[in-house]
C-alpha cells in the first residue's frame, strides 16, 4: 500500500468539541500554568511576556503568546529518508505508521522466549523494518541494555543507520548526545548542513511530566535539539485517572495545554523550529495504576490528537497499536487493529508504536512486526478507499462481456489484478487450502509463520550499509559496540 495517504474520514470530535477543548486548554495555561524548574527556561518565558513566579516556578502563559507562537510553528514538516521513496511529508491529514517505544524486553525470534533487549535487537529490527513495506519509519523501538549508559545514544542511532534507509527517530540521554548523533549522521550524508537540509534522523523528547510539569533534564535536551534546527517530537503521555482526569475530554484538554506549552517554548527558542505535536494519551488501570492502552478509548483519544493538531496547523505524532497482550495472540491482533484503524482513518501524521509492541510497550515481538505490517497495510487500504473513475467503473468492459459472461481473461482484469486488492503475506486465503490441511498444520499458525517470515527477512533482505570508509571514521571517533 502507498504511504502518506490523506485520512480524515473518521472524526471522534466535532469542530465544536475541538474548539471547546482548545479554549479550555488556553484557560489552563493562563490561569493554572505550567511548572518549570529550570532558570534558563523561566527567563525565556518571562522575556516573552508570560507571568513567572520564581518561588513556585509557575509559568502562566497568556493567550496572545500562544497564538503568536502557533503562527510561527511550521504546518508542514518533512522527515527525510536516506532514499527519497522513504520521505515523510507530515501535514494536514497525511498518514504514516511505524515503530516506537523503549521496550526493555523482546521475544527472541529463535527460541520464542522473552529476554532483555540489546543493541543487536535494534540492528535486526531496523533491517526487518527496512524489509516491511507498510512500516514507514523506524523510531528506535527497544533499549540497548547491554552497553554502558553513556554510550547508548550514539550506538542506538548507529545500529539503526547501519540497517535501514527509512527515517529514524530516537531519544538521547543528554544534551551532548544531540551533537554527537548529528555529527555521525552528517558524516554519512556529507556534512551537518546537508543533514539539516534533509534530516533523515530526528529526535523525540519526553520533556513533559504530566500534569503540566516541565522535566528539567529533558528540557535541557529539548533546548539543544531546537537550537540545532533538527525536527523534534514533543512527547507528552498522560494516563487518564492517574496523571490526568479520568474522562477522555479532561485528558485531552490537559494534554492539549501541555502540547501548546511545548510548542510555545520551542518557538520562543527558535522561531519556525520544526516540531511535532506529540500527544500520546493513555489510561491507567484503576486496579493497580499500570499503563493501559488496549481499550478502544485509547484509539479514540489518539485519533482525536490528530484533530487537535490539525486545528492549530501543527503536524502530529501519536500512538496506535499498543496492546496489553504479553505475546502475539488474538488479543494482540484485535486490540492493535482498532487503534491502528482509528488513527489511520483520522488522518494522524506520524503514528508510532504501530508495529511490534506487546505488553503495554514493555515487550517487542519479531513476528509481531510482520503481523502488524499486514494490519497497517489493511488500514492504509481503508484510508485510500474505493477509487471511482471512468476506467474503474468498467462500463465498456461490462458491455463487452455481456450478460452471463466471465471477466477472467479480460484485459481490464489483468490491468487491476495486482493493485485493486491486497495480497496477504502470511496466511492463505485460497479456497484450495482445505480445512484438513490447516488442522494438520495447526502448529504452523499465523504466529509461527510470522516469526519464520521475520527471520527470513532479516537473513535475506539487503540494505544499503554505511560505506566502509565512513564507517571506519565513525568507529575511530566513537566507541561503536556493534
Amino acid at each position: 500500500m502507498e504511504k502518506g495517504l490523506s485520512g480524515g474520514q473518521y472524526q471522534p470530535l466535532t469542530q465544536d468539541k475541538i474548539g471547546r477543548i482548545h479554549g479550555c486548554a488556553l484557560r489552563l495555561l493562563e490561569e493554572v500554568g505550567v511548572k518549570v524548574d529550570l532558570p534558563e527556561a523561566l527567563d525565556i518565558f518571562s522575556e516573552a511576556g508570560a507571568s513567572v513566579d520564581p518561588e513556585s516556578k509557575r509559568v502562566r502563559i497568556p493567550e496572545k503568546v500562544v497564538e503568536k507562537s502557533l503562527g510561527l510553528a511550521p504546518g508542514r514538516v518533512i522527515l527525510y529518508g536516506r532514499e527519497p521513496e522513504h520521505n515523510l511529508i507530515l501535514e494536514k491529514t497525511r498518514v504514516y505508521m511505524g515503530t516506537g517505544g523503549a521496550a526493555p524486553y523482546v521475544i527472541d525470534p529463535n527460541s520464542g522466549k522473552k529476554r532483555r533487549s540489546n543493541l543487536e535487537d535494534i540492528a535486526k529490527l531496523g533491517k526487518l523494518t527496512d524489509g516491511l513495506e507498510n512500516i514507514h519509519f523506524y523510531t528506535i523501538p527497544c533499549a540497548a541494555q547491554d552497553i554502558p549508559q553513556e554510550k547508548i545514544s550514539i550506538n542506538e542511532f548507529y545500529a539503526s543507520l547501519s540497517t535501514t534507509t527509512k527515517h529514524i527517530m530516537g531519544p538521547v540521554q543528554n544534551p551532548e548526545d544531540v551533537k554527537d548523533v548529528m555529527v555521525m549522521a552528517g558524516m554519512i550524508c556529507g556534512g551537518e548542513e546537508k543533514l539539516k537540509e534533509k534530516p533523515f534522523i530526528s529526535f523525540v523528547t519526553s520533556w513533559m511530566i504530566s500534569p503540566l510539569t516541565f522535566d528539567p533534564g529533558a528540557t535541557k535536551i529539548l533546548i539543544e535539539i531546537v537550537k540545532s534546527g533538527m525536527p523534534v517530537a514533543l512527547s507528552s503521555a498522560p494516563m487518564a485517572g492517574a496523571t490526568s482526569p479520568i474522562t477522555m475530554a479532561g485528558t485531552l484538554t490537559q494534554l492539549h495545554a501541555e502540547e501548546l506549552a511545548g510548542i510555545v517554548f520551542s518557538q520562543l527558542l527558535k522561531p519556525g523550529a520544526p516540531v511535532l505535536y506529540g500527544g500520546i494519551p493513555g489510561m491507567a488501570d484503576m486496579h493497580d495504576l499500570s499503563y493501559k492502552a488496549g481499550g478502544v478509548e485509547f484509539g479514540f483519544m489518539n485519533a482525536a490528537i490528530s484533530q487537535l493538531a490539525t486545528y492549530i496547523d501543527v503536524p502530529n505524532y501519536c500512538s496506535a497499536g499498543i496492546t496489553e497482550a504479553k505475546i502475539p495472540s488474538m488479543q494482540a491482533i484485535y486490540e492493535k487493529t482498532f487503534s491502528i484503524c482509528q488513527c489511520a482513518l483520522a488522518g494522524s501524521n506520524y503514528v508510532h508504536h504501530a508495529a511490534g509492541v506487546l505488553e503495554s510497550i514493555l515487550t517487542l515481538g519479531y513476528g509481531q512486526f510482520v503481523i502488524d505490517n499486514e494490519i497497517i497495510g489493511m488500514a492504509m487500504k481503508m484510508v485510500k478507499g474505493i477509487e471511482v473513475d471512468a476506467d474503474r467503473l468498467a462500463i465498456d468492459v461490462i458491455k463487452e462481456v455481456g450478460p452471463g459472461g466471465y471477466f477472467f481473461s479480460s484485459r481490464h482484469t489483468r490491468k487491476y489484478l495486482k493493485t485493486e486488492y491486497l495480497e496477504p503475506m502470511l496466511m492463505p486465503r485460497s479456497a484450495r487450502t482445505s480445512t484438513e490441511t490447516l488442522q494438520q498444520n495447526r502448529p504452523l499458525d499465523v504466529l509461527h509463520y510470522a516469526r519464520e517470515k521475520a527471520t527470513e527477512i532479516i537473513e535475506g533482505h539487503e540494505t544499503p550499509t554505511i560505506p566502509q570508509e565512513i564507517d571506519k571514521r565513525i568507529r575511530e571517533r566513537y566507541d561503536i559496540m556493534l
